[in-house]
């Protein structure tokens, strides 16, 4: 784990906490991406099906879009990412489960009385069908927040920064869940506290503040830690 910068949030007691979406709260990571590898091979870049995650996760459709040109020197067209968008939407009507341990994770969060938004480079209908179908959207109604709609993906921090905003609280004061390195940027860019779900044989960026966990039931204990402190 890096050492918090002298004014990062982590001296600061959490006050609104936010999420990512995919790989966070929905299982729908590796679906995505698998479908990102499968165009991608259509167009001649190689991205064998084990390395579609490692590739794709938590990148906006534009970027992956841009990556796909730059390395096979092909245009993919103007309505590319709009037919990925249909195409994600569609994987996740057919089914989707919830992160293990998301529920329990929430309920934990909103006993300790911070208040919860998410902040995703997913779609608002994405997300929309994802929680309908993973019986999460009663958690999240009016505190959703989009970056494709925004038009600002992640990494950069601007969806972030509008949670923040909306919810009337100094970015310092956030704590992010976050599971991808884009991801994880757009938080510290935004100087918010970033603990990020993954694997301990998994390495993270050397940036500063990054926490990890390997088990969503061990965010609650960092918050109450941080609202002890």
């Amino acid at each position: 784990m890096a050492g918090p910068r002298p004014d990062n949030a982590a001296a600061h007691p959490p006050r609104l906490v936010i999420f990512d979406c995919d790989g966070v709260l929905v299982d729908s990571d590796e679906p995505c991406c698998l479908i990102c590898a499968q165009e991608a091979r259509k167009a001649g870049m190689d991205v064998p099906d084990d390395q579609a995650v490692q590739t794709f996760s938590g990148m906006a459709l534009p970027l992956i879009q841009d990556l796909i040109e730059r390395r096979t020197g092909r245009s993919l067209g103007p309505d590319w990412a709009h037919t990925m968008q249909a195409r994600f939407v569609a994987a996740m009507r057919e089914g989707v489960e919830p992160v293990p341990g998301v529920h329990a994770m929430i309920e934990a969060v909103k006993k300790l009385g911070l208040p919860m938004r998410v902040a995703s480079n997913s779609s608002m209908e994405e997300m929309t069908v994802k929680f309908a179908a993973t019986d999460l959207a009663p958690h999240f109604v009016g505190r959703t927040h989009s970056a494709r709609d925004l038009g600002v993906p992640k990494p950069r921090p601007d969806i972030y920064l509008q949670a923040a905003r909306d919810e009337g609280v100094a970015p310092r004061d956030c704590i992010v869940l976050e599971d991808s390195d884009p991801g994880a940027r757009a938080a510290v860019d935004a100087g918010m506290t970033c603990v990020v779900l993954r694997a301990a044989d998994q390495p993270l960026p050397d940036w500063p503040g990054l926490i990890r966990i390997e088990k969503l039931s061990d965010f609650p204990k960092i918050l109450q830690t941080r609202l002890n402190a």
